[in-house]
């Protein structure tokens, strides 16, 4: 395995194929009727990209600051849930990479499996551990079940996972200059989906760590893993959680100097990479160590990847 360069992060495997559709099956079109999440429209518009807080992690590339124009999209008011990726399961028998590889990445807090299935520690992030039977009906190992969280986010999803449901539902993932301008909300330059005010400023916005990482969560915000996908308030758009609660695959490449060359209008990322971009942040961020929780913040991991704090959301348009 690999690590990101995020310590919140998850650990990854190593790079596996490109597995996106080349026949345009992963297009808005055919499955979209499939899809149960409501969507919210975007409308077409130019917006300044990148870090304006001077939060940035280094390495990251949120900077520098640019302009984007984008036309209008459609996109998922919250993150893919646990029933609707049932639904898909249901439908085409995918099997998840967590399920292929046998093993997943699950915080060690949230563990919920005999001592035999434990792997170990990942190096460099020692929270995070290998657990065989961990997969998306077992977020905590083989012991736990998604049997009272339909409508919490689905987690242990590849990248390659997530394009396999948008080719099933007749959707795409978004691009990261797509994910920013909607996490956005309307509101130029702000840090949060809500504006400029600190995460708990007249009670708690998001769903992140409180405490002491990685021991001790005092679970102020009432959640120690994934919330309900329409918990805390949505942004101008309508969207919620866009920060916190679960990492978010986008579409591109990941490179720290991506918005170097980026073009003006769409940008789609490199044409290559290793790693895919994450965004939004998960339930593990805290600003003492990875402030991620931010509309300009970045990670990455390789397209067969999965763990327990990340998920998707799709569009369409």
């Amino acid at each position: 395995m690999t690590g990101p360069s995020c310590p919140c992060g998850p650990p990854g495997r190593e790079p596996g194929p490109d597995t996106v559709p080349d026949d345009g099956s992963w297009l808005p079109g055919s499955g979209a009727d499939r899809h149960p999440i409501p969507q919210a429209r975007i409308p077409a518009g130019t917006y300044t990209r990148g870090d304006s807080s001077g939060d940035r992690n280094p390495g990251d590339g949120e900077v520098p600051r640019h302009e984007v124009s984008l036309d209008s999209f459609w996109i998922d008011e919250t993150s893919v849930t646990n029933a609707a990726f049932a639904a898909f399961i249901a439908d085409t028998g995918h099997r998840t990479e967590a399920e292929t590889f046998g093993f997943s990445a699950v915080f060690h807090l949230a563990v919920t499996a005999p001592r035999v299935d434990v792997m170990g520690p990942a190096a460099g992030t020692p929270w995070w551990w290998g657990v065989r039977g961990a997969d998306w009906r077992h977020p905590g190992g083989r012991d736990s079940t998604i049997d009272d969280l339909a409508d919490h986010p689905v987690v242990h999803v590849s990248w390659n996972d997530a394009v396999a449901y948008c080719a099933w539902a007749g959707r795409r993932l978004p691009t990261e200059a797509e994910w920013e301008y909607a996490a956005r909300g309307g509101l130029a330059s702000a840090t949060y989906p809500w504006g400029d005010d600190a995460v708990d400023a007249g009670g708690w916005r998001a769903n992140i760590w409180q405490g002491t990482f990685p021991r001790h969560n005092t679970g102020e915000d009432g959640w120690l893993t994934t919330a309900p996908v329409r918990t805390f308030e949505p942004n101008g758009y309508g969207l919620w959680q866009m920060v916190g609660n679960v990492w978010e695959w986008c579409a591109d490449w990941f490179s720290p100097t991506a918005y170097t060359d980026a073009p003006a209008r769409s940008p789609q990322g490199p044409a290559t990479g290793a790693a895919r971009v994450l965004r939004g942040g998960s339930y593990l961020c805290h600003a003492s160590y990875c402030n991620r929780y931010r509309n300009a913040a970045r990670s990455q991991n390789t397209p067969d990847s999965s763990m327990g704090n990340a998920g998707f959301r799709t569009v369409a348009g």
